[in-house]
């Protein structure tokens, strides 16, 4: 059996996260761990006790939104190579090329669909 792969869930919607990780927990293939804030998720990161496959990000959060904690991320060489997915709502065509240009694997449009969302992961991720 292969190693599961690694996800960091980050929204500041308790009922996102409980949703996204309960999603992804339905694959056997996938570990998730969550943070509810950019600065949990980046402590958890630079801890370096468990490392995520790939991150997946809330665009809009309070304090550290996900592009700035993807910046963050991307500064930090021991994980600046992290896959990092964004989540939102805010998904038109124009705002997916911004997200890309910062370095985004992709988006995942919210409100997602949770039976579809480890097939979403696993498609950008490659």
């Amino acid at each position: 059996m292969s190693a599961p792969i690694r996800i960091l869930c980050v929204d500041d919607e308790h009922d996102i996260r409980t949703i996204a990780t309960m999603s992804l927990g339905l694959d056997p293939a996938m570990e998730v761990r969550s943070a509810g804030s950019g600065t949990e998720a980046l402590a958890m990161l630079e801890a370096g006790d468990w490392r995520p496959d790939v991150a997946l990000l809330d665009v809009m959060m309070p304090g550290m939104d996900g592009p700035t904690l993807l910046a963050e991320i991307r500064a930090r060489p021991a994980i600046a190579g992290l896959p990092v997915i964004f989540m939102t709502a805010r998904a038109r065509q124009s705002d997916v090329d911004a997200y890309r240009a910062l370095g985004a694997n992709g988006v995942i449009v919210k409100p997602f669909d949770p039976i579809e969302l480890a097939k979403q992961v696993r498609a950008l991720i490659g």
